[in-house]
């Protein structure tokens, strides 16, 4: 901490003072000269005290790179949002308006063209006042306010703050002489103009609103190379005191200043007599542009997004050693930050879910879509229905229902139910199993000690009773595996993982992205409801998985940057895309098929695009959480409507106004999914999806239903809400069309794992597992 001078001058008394006046003057004068004067020439106090101000003083003086924010831009070139600690715009003097740098000149520095960095005669008159009397009287050449600008900038980016900075208004004669002889080092290395502009562009007008470009644009709308003589004058006027001299909170005040330094541009030949009589006659002529709040809350699009790649940033080794020196970079390293996001699709995806789901809408519900590039993993837009604010309100929050907890989504993530569904019928594929094969989808009980084939548990693991049902009646049947899928019967996907290895739909699933959003980790299989999509996840774990379908069978990492360079041209390393095969192209081909039908003519069937698309709708216990899920070749897409703050129903709620009886996935997340996809999918990809060439296996002609199935499916007899640990609940599966075949069918091809025993399990050796608890919604997630 700087020693207080002032103190030290205070016990010196009168003729102490004007002893230190002599040396301090005759050291100013030698200081300019370039000598220096011997100690035996003055009085020793005097002498200590200018030795003291001068020790440790660097001959050189380096200003470094200024303190300059972060932009954050979409791919194609839309600013998102600006991190700053001060909002600064360095521009060149050129971009600076002659009016601007001859109105600075005059008020602040008139001598500036002709001192070498420091006035000797203002220094002295100054120290003559200051030293004689208990007041300071300032004396600073814009040099010396440049150095002492840059000194505060340092001093802040190294994190100091109070004393250890010196600070406008505060400064003492020990103060001055050390800016003096900064000042003068500077004038060696810097010419004027440079000097100028450096002063331009670090000094503060108000705020946080650092340099005359940022300023320009705040208070007049415009940049600084087309501020007038009355706009340079008031800007010029505000340096002195910045919260003085503010214009919305003091405008009399600033217009008197403003015209103080008209005067003194007129008495130093600046502007004609004319130009003055004009400006002084005109208004503060204020445009207010104020500069968007820093950080994601001021983003101008896509704030939740620009959540998502800020968390990328500060959880990277590339930016710095830890968060604190990674935000640090953010708001003072002048990043240009570009990203995957397309703004098309993201304007679009706002739209959309803002349609259905107004921010702030009375029901509460939640909304989200997010959407990647299958072949890249590049997310292309990010969207929910909430105003990203830490601000409490209806519609308020900065938790990202797209992302996982460690990236700032919702403490658990949601269930993502019959959206689940295609990584079972993944598995059975790879298993040796055919989309054209008939199961035996009749079975809704599954007993105590049931024989689940579960290679990655402890061999004594323990299954408890499950007993689940089909959204409607007339479907626990036999069919194939793909009506199965088209038509989302809960028990042909739990007959098929009855057939195999649970593990294997686990693997099979994370060899496509699949994770727990909770903490990162796969699906856990001692409870086998996780194949109905018990379990929860986030969109944009769905959107990347899906995405696995459109692209072949290659999997790849979500990914939202491309390149981050500073203002010095430094590149930082961004992840690449990283992708991989995860499944066959055959396999991706034959799931597709059955989600092709669905788009087209399924249960709850969604309207077609006019392009090639699949999709998988999703519709947890009493319609908590509904999604829908698909792809296009170029776009894969997840879409979710539900409670985030609650574990409650949408059914018979009013959401956008419009109360319905009963809501799933095709309902209100399916209507957002297919507007929006119909809007995009022609800007990328619109190949096939599905071999053209593959014929199906006849299958028996299908009999009429003994009755039409209702609209509304009937609830599950679980907890609504299950643990983690997979303790329950089954999800309902969409709504069926007219009812499979009664017929008998021809058997499966035989998959790797043997088909289960229809009688119960005899006893286990080792006690029951006792089921774990519902799980119980977190505070505010």
């Amino acid at each position: 901490m700087r020693q207080n001078n002032s103190s030290m001058l205070g016990r010196l008394g009168t003729s102490g003072r004007l002893v230190l006046f002599l040396v301090v003057s005759a050291f100013c004068g030698a200081l300019v000269a370039g000598i220096f004067i011997p100690t035996a020439a003055v009085g020793a106090s005097g002498a200590n005290i200018v030795l003291d101000a001068m020790e440790d003083l660097p001959d050189e003086f380096q200003t470094g790179p200024l303190d300059e924010g972060s932009k954050i831009y979409s791919a194609d070139g839309v600013l998102l949002a600006s991190f700053y600690a001060q909002n600064r715009i360095p521009v060149t003097l050129d971009s600076i308006s002659p009016h601007m740098q001859d109105a600075i000149v005059a008020i602040e520095d008139n001598r500036f063209y002709e001192h070498g960095g420091v006035d000797a005669k203002g220094v002295a008159r100054a120290l003559a006042s200051n030293l004689t009397k208990d007041s300071t009287q300032g004396a600073s050449t814009l040099t010396m306010q440049y150095v002492n600008n840059v000194l505060i900038d340092q001093g802040v980016a190294e994190g100091k703050s109070g004393d250890d900075l010196t600070i406008s208004g505060t400064k003492n004669f020990t103060d001055k002489i050390r800016e003096a002889k900064l000042s003068l080092a500077v004038e060696k290395e810097y010419s004027k103009d440079e000097i100028l502009e450096g002063y331009l562009n670090i000094v503060l007008f108000s705020g946080r609103t650092y340099g005359i470009e940022a300023a320009a644009q705040n208070f007049f709308g415009i940049p600084a190379a087309n501020l007038n003589v009355a706009q340079s004058a008031m800007l010029a006027g505000m340096v002195q005191s910045p919260n003085n001299f503010n214009p919305f909170t003091n405008p009399e005040g600033t217009r008197e200043r403003r015209d103080v330094v008209l005067a003194a541009m007129l008495r130093y030949d600046k502007i004609t007599q004319q130009q003055y009589d004009d400006a002084v006659a005109s208004d503060l002529q204020l445009n207010p542009q104020p500069a968007a709040h820093s950080g994601c809350v001021g983003a101008e699009m896509a704030d939740y997004f620009c959540s998502y790649v800020e968390q990328v940033i500060l959880s990277s080794d590339e930016f710095g050693v830890d968060e604190t020196a990674r935000a640090k970079l953010l708001a003072r390293g002048g990043l240009t930050i570009t990203t995957t996001l397309d703004s098309r699709l993201q304007e679009q995806a706002q739209t959309q879910i803002e349609a259905q789901v107004p921010v702030g809408d009375a029901s509460g519900a939640g909304s989200a879509m997010v959407s990647v590039e299958p072949g890249t993993g590049k997310i292309l837009a990010m969207a929910q229905n909430t105003d990203y604010t830490p601000e409490e309100g209806p519609g308020n929050t900065q938790l990202n229902f797209n992302v996982d907890k460690n990236m700032g989504g919702t403490s658990n993530g949601f269930q993502p139910g019959s959206t689940m569904k295609p990584f079972t019928t993944v598995a059975y594929l790879e298993a040796g199993g055919s989309i054209d094969d008939v199961i035996d989808a009749s079975r809704t009980t599954y007993p105590a000690g049931y024989d689940w084939t579960a290679s990655c548990l402890p061999e004594d693991a323990y299954f408890e009773e499950w007993k689940f049902k089909n959204a409607q009646d007339g479907y626990e049947r036999r069919m194939t595996v793909g009506d199965g899928l088209t038509w989302s019967a809960n028990t042909a996907t739990v007959a098929q993982a009855s057939q195999l290895d649970l593990c294997d739909i686990r693997d099979a699933a994370a060899r496509m992205g699949v994770h727990r959003a909770v903490d990162g980790e796969p699906l856990e299989v001692n409870n086998p409801s996780f194949v109905l999509g018990s379990q929860e996840v986030t969109p944009l774990t769905m959107a990347a998985a899906y995405a696995t379908f459109a692209s072949g069978g290659e999997y790849c990492e979500p990914i939202a940057l491309t390149q981050v360079s500073d203002s010095r041209g430094n590149a930082y390393k961004v992840p690449e895309e990283q992708c991989e095969r995860a499944i066959s192209e055959e396999i991706a081909k034959e799931v597709s098929e059955p989600l092709q039908n669905l788009v087209n003519s399924g249960p709850g069937a969604l309207e077609p695009l006019g392009v090639p698309a699949a999709a998988k709708t999703g519709t947890t216990d009493v319609s908590e959480q509904t999604w829908t899920v698909g792809y296009t070749e170029g776009i894969s897409t997840a879409s979710w409507v539900g409670n985030w703050t609650s574990y409650s129903s949408l059914n018979d709620l009013p959401i956008n106004g419009v109360a319905r009886s009963y809501v799933d996935g095709s309902t209100i997340a399916g209507a957002q999914w297919t507007e929006y996809m119909r809007a995009v999918a022609p800007l990328y990809a619109t190949g096939e999806l599905t071999d053209p060439n593959r014929v199906p296996a006849p299958a028996p002609e299908p009999e009429e239903p003994e009755e039409k199935p209702e609209e509304t499916p009937t609830p599950t007899p679980t907890p609504e809400a299950p643990a983690e640990t997979g303790a329950n609940p089954a999800p309902t599966s969409e709504p069926a069309p007219p009812a499979a075949p009664e017929a008998p069918a021809p058997e499966p091809s035989v998959p790797a794992q043997p088909a289960p025993a229809p009688a119960p399990a005899p006893d286990p050796v080792v006690p029951p597992v006792e089921p774990a608890p519902a799980a119980t919604p977190p505070a505010g997630a």
